[in-house]
């Protein structure tokens, strides 16, 4: 009996949340200025460049200059957009969350993509690549641009009816989490 009220808070606070998170991606997606459409499409799809390019751009530099920190941390970027990716796919096909134009009618999607909703694996990517570059060169004006695209490749994917507001940030913190851990676990496997 005494696990029945948290539980029905628990319930009551997820319902409002969904309801919510629902209420939002309506909003943003039917609101949008359509002129813009392509371009939050393209910016969208960038992702996937922007989270192979980081880690090999690192390396190539790391190699070049026989820079040892460079080549750490673009392995350690490697790995985090691997588990970014890995992460998002063993979630997606986990919680089968269905695509917002999906489950309301009301929203228009600017592409129709197969698959499931949460997480955001596009704003997975492009907030890994942000947090690789800031923590390999931690200025404000590498942060600052880094991660402004990485929001804007999330908020692109919720404006285009493809993501609920929920699943851009879910990826956030796996893609950022993903930098965290892939630098905790190189520092143990160089420290033995």
């Amino acid at each position: 009996m005494r696990f029945l009220l948290p539980f029905m808070l628990l319930t009551g606070f997820w319902a409002k949340a969904q309801s919510l998170d629902e209420r939002m991606v309506l909003d943003i997606n039917t609101n949008r200025n359509t002129a813009f459409d392509e371009f939050n499409f393209h910016l969208s799809q960038s992702a996937d460049y922007v989270a192979v390019a980081t880690p090999a751009s690192l390396l190539l530099v790391g190699f070049i200059r026989d820079d040892q920190t460079l080549k750490r941390r673009g392995l350690e970027s490697a790995i985090a957009v691997l588990g970014s990716y890995g992460a998002g796919y063993i979630m997606k096909n986990s919680i089968k969350l269905e695509r917002p134009f999906i489950t309301n009618s009301l929203i228009i999607p600017v592409r129709r993509k197969d698959g499931y909703s949460m997480p955001s694996g596009s704003a997975a990517v492009a907030f890994a690549s942000a947090t690789s570059l800031t923590h390999t060169f931690p200025k404000w004006y590498v942060a600052v641009p880094s991660f402004g695209y990485a929001g804007a490749v999330a908020y692109a994917r919720v404006r285009s009816g493809e993501h609920y507001p929920s699943d851009a940030l879910v990826g956030a913190v796996i893609g950022t989490g993903s930098v965290w851990i892939s630098h905790k676990l190189m520092k143990l496997i160089n420290k033995n």
